[in-house]
């Protein structure tokens, strides 16, 4: 599919962006994504609530396979065939994915807050937890380890220039 077919496809719903991602591209509105293009086929951001719909249609969700197996990710799903000769509807199936898609990117900054607050409070109150001090020990060791490669590219180049 070309730029040119999606966005005249996109027309009645409106002005989108093409981001070409991982062999395909993703569809965006309003710096969201919402709809995702691989192998020629639309997948449409989904929830709980909209998955209904698309099971009516005899549609399928987005599945993919690694060298690991057949991977399905339930939050995308193929657009209905149908919706390809009538933009009209395409546009109420892609301004619901939209709204699904903004629901959920709210949900994740609201909970990165949310984590975000928890650890602060957590640090005014001298609390320490189990993953606080395992990622202060790792960055610990880390810091060490940086330390002593450090120390041996010195020692190294001392060397090689007493041999000059």
């Amino acid at each position: 599919m070309d730029a040119d077919f999606i966005r005249d496809l996109f027309r009645e719903f409106g002005a989108v962006q093409i981001r070409r991602m991982f062999g395909g591209a993703g569809l965006w509105a309003d710096d969201v994504m919402f709809a995702l293009i691989t192998r020629d086929v639309i997948y449409l951001k989904a929830d709980d609530d909209s998955i209904a719909a698309f099971e009516a249609e005899a549609c399928a969700p987005f599945s993919y396979t690694t060298k690991n197996g057949r991977h399905t990710l339930t939050s995308y799903w193929r657009l209905p065939e149908r919706l390809y000769d009538d933009p009209e509807e395409l546009a109420v199936w892609a301004r619901r994915a939209l709204g699904v898609a903004r629901a959920k990117a709210a949900g994740k900054k609201a909970a990165g807050k949310k984590a975000v607050g928890q650890a602060r409070s957590a640090a005014k109150a001298g609390v320490n937890s189990e993953r606080t001090k395992t990622t202060k020990k790792a960055a610990k060791n880390a810091a060490k380890k940086t330390t002593r490669k450090a120390a041996k590219r010195t020692a190294t180049t001392k060397r090689r220039a007493k041999k000059i």
